[in-house]
């Protein structure tokens, strides 16, 4: 199968070639090459990677070629990795400074990840139907499944659960917790953003991350 990217590439390269800051920016952030690059130039893309050449200030010419993780998966991709690209090399350069989160939103589909954490509460913590403290007709059978699951996992299976997830959780509320630093949140969001990375996990993080990008690209885009 063609590569999509790969056939638009003599284009794409005489497209960029108008904008040199922004390959300078690559070559310099993604390469990790210091401030003696003066040029650079797109030599060729695909949808793996762009190979950049580029000349430094002692007129020493290089080529290097930057990875795109995740691989694009159509031409349709191609400008908004890049600018994103752009914006993230930008940024951590110096040269643009980092978006600022000003408001708690709740992600996309955290019921899902809301529903995992409600059974898991439910199996661990209901009573078994002989200890219940309140004596109804349909109370056994409400707490039934709970106690069939305690009864078929193995010996100290929860306890191994509860443990894992609250460090996982733990862990990743410290990651929050640089992005909300990192991103000028203030106390109060910032401490909604990691309350529910500890309560709910990575679909927090993944969400604030996607949502700094997004202003990133509509930064450029004003910008242009």
């Amino acid at each position: 199968m063609s590569d999509p990217v790969a056939a638009k590439s003599t284009f794409l390269c005489m497209y960029m070639s108008n904008h040199p800051d922004t390959l300078v920016s690559y070559v310099r952030h993604y390469a990790h090459i210091p401030h003696t690059v003066s040029s650079a130039q797109l030599s060729s893309i695909s949808s793996t990677g762009m190979t950049l050449t580029y000349a430094t200030t002692a007129q020493e010419k290089n080529t290097v070629v930057v990875p795109f993780d995740p691989p694009l998966k159509g031409y349709d991709e191609v400008k908004g990795r890049m600018m994103q690209m752009k914006a993230e090399a930008e940024e951590a350069l110096g040269m643009m400074k980092a978006p600022h989160i000003t408001s708690f939103t709740v992600p996309p589909g955290l019921w899902r990840t809301a529903l995992m954490m409600l059974a898991l509460i439910y199996t661990t913590f209901s009573p078994s139907p002989s200890s219940s403290p309140f004596d109804l007709p349909w109370v056994p059978v409400l707490v039934y499944p709970a106690t069939w699951i305690r009864t078929a996992l193995p010996s100290g299976s929860l306890a191994w659960i509860w443990g894992f997830m609250i460090s996982v959780h733990a862990l990743e509320s410290l990651y929050t917790l640089s992005l909300c630093r990192k991103h000028h949140t203030g106390v109060v969001v910032g401490a909604m953003y990691v309350l529910a990375t500890f309560a709910f996990g990575f679909p927090v993080f993944v969400d604030f991350r996607k949502r700094v990008q997004a202003i990133r690209i509509d930064s450029i885009m004003k910008g242009k």
